[in-house]
């Protein structure tokens, strides 16, 4: 007689972990110091030893801190049966959502395998007709210039470059390179400011994000581009004539479409304060600006806000790369924008759902290499400076993004990394063990805000003399003249229409 089944227990469906901190028991000093330094609460001290109870997220800070160097964070194979198309990724989300009913939201950029172009793309070396440039001997120019670009560039008496006043402001940075928008909100006090100290010491620009800026960092305001996104957050009219420049933010590359998101448990006194906002609070962005319905809109808003700031900062407007990307940069550029920057969809944030994070927008490589060529189709590229970002990783990125048509790239992620980001992708969180995505007080002294601009500093200084390194090699002695000199690349990718929308011939073909 068969045995009748046991009834199920009730009991929570949670889907199995994806980290384990592994103390060595031998080596350890008992010292807690990693259990209190996990803002996670992974670990624990029981019956006299560390042990792991779960929601590691492989952040690194436990190993970081540990005097024996007795601790290692491995991933745990996975518990779930193999399955294509419902992957691991997959039923997790599911699992999650079926607990909380909610949106999944996320940070960073898209982890999904998506094909990063630039990595399917090679440069071109000068050779017998048109010799190289030793960087080491001979001057390689850098500087970059933001603004209209109706102007002619001249060499002044010291050898430099500069560009004539043209019917616009201009602003000089020393390298092709700004720090992104990252907000006070979404990072802390001291990351914000080590960012900024950073782009002070360079001598390029920095984003506020869309927070507004807090009064401490007015010293840095000249080399801050002011951000007025959907939500208006921390905008005043003084705000704005105190920076280099003025963004308008219509879209982000990791949410086009989209409003930005500050949960409320990251609305300190002090963001509530700078955003204008009441403490504790969600922030929350409109989706679109509600004065902004068409290019016309858009046009009167740029003459309000060059009216506002009495034409002596550029203002320009940030769009995400969507699949109309080339026609909307004509309209930004005709009513009136002094730059453009185009965001891709594997860019960086703070907090975004991640259906729209994972699934919306246009690679960079492809968004820049259309927009170029649309603008240039019809005779509006020189009038506009174009910066470009959405996963920028690395000085090839950079080099690769300019010879597509950017005039300077936008760095976020990269920055973060120099300061210690882990990328384990809890910003939205707001417990960030390392100190840049909190507003906990404790968590944000962890950050030497002094430490984190060095590093920052040392990144940005050799991705510019790497980019001095290929300009040479290349027989380029400007970084102007790289600027849409897509015959500088070729593509060795698997998709040749690829290729040929981005206007980049296939490895094997010539010049001309």
């Amino acid at each position: 007689m068969a045995q009748p089944i046991a009834p199920m227990r009730r009991m929570e469906l949670e889907a199995p972990e994806r980290f384990i901190p592994v103390v060595d028991a031998g080596l350890c000093k008992r010292c807690k110091k990693c259990v209190s330094e996990c803002s996670y609460r992974a670990l624990d001290f029981v019956d006299g030893n560390v042990k792991p109870i779960g929601g590691c997220v492989a952040c690194g800070r436990c190993i970081n801190v540990c005097p024996a160097h007795c601790i290692e964070i491995r991933q745990i194979p996975s518990q779930f049966p193999a399955h294509a198309n419902f992957n691991e990724r997959v039923r997790r989300a599911i699992m999650s959502q079926a607990s909380t009913g909610g949106v999944l939201l996320t940070s960073c950029g898209t982890d999904i395998a998506y094909p990063v172009m630039f990595d399917e793309m090679l440069l071109d070396a000068a050779q017998v007709t048109n010799p190289a440039i030793d960087p080491l001997r001979e001057v390689v120019e850098t500087r970059t210039f933001v603004g209209g670009r109706r102007g002619r560039l001249q060499v002044r008496d010291d050898g430099r470059l500069h560009m004539d006043e043209g019917p616009g402001p201009t602003i000089a940075m020393d390298m092709p390179i700004m720090i992104g928008h990252i907000s006070l909100g979404s990072v802390s006090y001291n990351a914000q400011k080590a960012l900024f100290a950073a782009a002070k010491e360079l001598n390029i620009l920095a984003g506020s994000g869309e927070g507004g800026l807090h009064k401490d960092f007015l010293p840095y305001a000249p080399h801050v581009v002011s951000e007025i996104a959907s939500g208006r957050f921390g905008v005043t009219g003084d705000y704005l004539k105190s920076t280099a420049a003025v963004e308008i933010k219509i879209g982000q590359g990791a949410k086009p479409g989209h409003g930005g998101h500050l949960p409320g448990e990251k609305v300190s006194a002090l963001i509530s304060q700078t955003r204008m906002i009441p403490l504790g609070t969600d922030a929350l962005s409109p989706y679109p600006h509600h004065d902004i319905y068409s290019i016309e809109d858009l046009q009167q808003l740029l003459s309000v806000v060059k009216e506002a700031v009495e034409y002596k900062v550029p203002v320009g407007v940030k769009i995400a790369a969507v699949h109309n990307v080339g026609a909307i940069a004509s309209g930004v550029v005709r009513a009136g924008a002094d730059f453009i920057t185009i965001d891709g969809f594997r860019g960086g944030t703070g907090s975004t759902p991640r259906i729209i994070r994972d699934h919306v927008g246009l690679p960079i490589e492809v968004a820049i290499s259309v927009v170029d060529q649309r603008l240039t189709k019809e005779g509006l590229r020189n009038r506009v400076t174009v910066f470009a970002g959405g996963s920028i990783r690395s000085s090839a990125d950079m080099i690769k993004a300019i010879a597509l048509g950017a005039d300077a790239v936008m760095v976020c992620t990269a920055a973060m990394v120099a300061m210690g980001c882990r990328v384990c992708q809890q910003c939205h969180r707001g417990v960030c063990s390392w100190g840049i995505a909190t507003q906990r007080e404790e968590l944000v002294s962890r950050l030497d805000p002094e430490v984190a601009s060095a590093r920052v500093v040392r990144l940005l200084r050799s991705w510019n003399e790497e980019l001095k390194e290929i300009l040479g090699a290349m027989g380029i002695d400007s970084v102007e003249s790289l600027v849409g000199n897509r015959d500088r690349l070729r593509y060795f990718g698997p998709n040749s229409k690829i290729a040929e929308i981005m206007g980049v011939k296939h490895v094997g073909e010539g010049w001309g």
